[in-house]
């Protein structure tokens, strides 16, 4: 498979988790079933990626801005990179969702959050901490 396939599904696999947190928000398998499937399949392709095409010698690109932009230069590492991406941003909106439950936020609240995570990942988390210091006063509630 092409990385441009890989990542065109990998794309479409994070839209089909983001449309369940999104517009399923009270669906009881949600969580199970974008973890054992959407990012399971993720972690096995980030891994195969990552192991296929990264090389110890490449740890000490980590140091430096340009050693990171080196290993940019090959299209497996940054589909690799955007496959780390897609994953952790959707863990995110899974703790926004499960967290605004916890704490009574209408879920039409946290759908923007949602939404800002799925395309700017941190800033949408940032939001929701927002509306969640707002809505029970507090920085730091439990979160579990």
């Amino acid at each position: 498979m092409h990385t441009e396939q890989i990542f065109t599904a990998a794309n479409m696999l994070a839209m089909a988790g983001w449309i369940i947190l999104i517009f399923l928000p009270f669906w009881q398998a949600s969580d199970k079933f974008i973890i054992s499937i959407i990012i399971t399949l993720m972690a096995l392709v980030y891994t195969w990626l990552m192991f296929t095409t990264f090389k110890p010698a490449d740890i000490e690109s980590f140091s430096s801005l340009s050693g990171v932009k080196k290993l940019f230069e090959n299209d497996k590492l940054v589909v690799a990179g955007w496959v780390h991406y897609l994953a952790f941003d959707l863990l995110a909106g899974m703790f926004i969702k499960n967290n605004g439950i916890r704490y009574n936020i209408n879920h039409w609240l946290l759908a923007p959050c949602m939404l800002l995570t799925f395309l700017f990942g941190p800033a949408g988390l940032l939001l929701f901490l927002i509306i969640r210091l707002i809505k029970t006063k507090h920085y730091f509630p439990g979160n579990f």
